[in-house]
């Protein structure tokens, strides 16, 4: 029973975990009277369902629920993250790899902006990792016009005012000047519409590549544009505290390519960028206990080891469990 003491769960829940919507779409296309459940159509999400009862959702049944899964996107430049666009351009759902399931983005980045995004198949795990409370770091490569001192970032690691708009500290480090531009990295714990361009053009820099390179403990690596990897699902369970479901695979993670003419090569790599693939680091959120040691060092995001110290065997440096990846020749360009 729920709180409310009454059996099974909310009808929007049921959607979002097999993968249908998130739970505030559900509730949309339940208002559109797109839902009927034993044969009745409803328009309301207050009501609960078990097992036994038959749902449908444009007159198909609903498909048996898939275990929880998160994949990791390189999403080139130039597409939306959104199911659909008013102004018809592609998005990164059109050129996803043929063989994927339905799935949700973890959040946005916006049409110019490249690198990781976080794809789920469960509504539970999208709400989750959305969540500001959360509190994980998301970490990005940033390319500014101009020379940038130490000091002209001074005003975003203190957090700064815009428009009337708050925006948090940020974690900002001058990398290297290249030319007529600078490579930044900059880390946020929220993520607010174009966050760091607005920033950035607010203290007279402007943003000409904007790279994420983490989401949390959930690592960008080498996986190239429009490839996909998905995150086994120990590791999964590891960084979200979840159950372990029956049947669960427990083979070699899977790297999907793009589809053909898809993705398009990710172009000089920004500083700092390392080879070895997708990976995870050891980074939690609050509340979730952390991972076991491995190598002898604790579970935190040591991508870089210190001076004259080998990464420990097998992690790719980052000293946590890592998915495996399968090497093969890169998609064509």
């Amino acid at each position: 029973m729920d709180k409310t003491g009454q059996e099974g769960e909310r009808i929007a829940k049921i959607l979002a975990r097999a993968g249908l919507a998130s739970r505030r779409e559900a509730e949309r296309m339940i208002a559109a009277g797109r839902v009927t459940v034993n044969g009745r159509r409803i328009s309301s999400p207050a009501l609960n369902v078990t097992a036994a009862d038959r749902i449908a959702v444009d007159g198909a049944p609903l498909a048996a629920a898939d275990r929880p899964r998160l994949w990791l996107y390189h999403k080139p430049a130039g597409l939306v993250t959104t199911a659909k666009d008013e102004k018809d351009r592609e998005t990164v759902f059109d050129k996803l790899p043929e063989d994927m399931p339905r799935v949700m983005s973890v959040g946005r980045l916006d049409l110019n902006s490249e690198g990781l995004l976080l794809l789920t198949n469960d509504g539970a795990i999208k709400r989750r990792l959305e969540l500001p409370s959360t509190g994980w770091l998301r970490k990005y490569r940033v390319r500014v016009k101009g020379t940038p001192e130490d000091a002209t970032l001074a005003p975003l690691r203190e957090g700064i005012v815009i428009a009337g708009e708050s925006f948090r500290p940020m974690e900002v480090t001058l990398d290297r000047q290249q030319g007529a531009n600078a490579w930044l990295t900059v880390g946020l714990r929220e993520g607010r519409n174009r966050e760091i361009r607005r920033a950035m053009e607010a203290i007279g820099l402007t943003v000409n590549r904007l790279i994420r390179i983490s989401y949390g403990p959930f690592q960008l690596g080498a996986l190239k544009a429009g490839e996909v990897e998905e995150i086994r699902g120990r590791v999964l369970r590891d960084q979200l505290g979840l159950e372990s479901p029956e049947g669960e695979a427990t083979g070699r993670a899977k790297t999907l390519r793009p589809r053909s003419g898809s993705g398009k090569p990710a172009g000089p790599k920004a500083p700092g960028s390392k080879p070895g693939g997708a990976r995870v680091t050891g980074q939690k959120p609050p509340g979730v206990k952390p991972a076991r040691r491995t190598g002898g060092r604790d579970q935190e995001d040591i991508s870089d080891p210190p001076p004259g110290r080998k990464p420990p065997r097998g992690t790719g440096g980052t000293g946590a469990a890592r998915p495996m990846r399968r090497r093969g020749k890169a998609p064509p360009g």
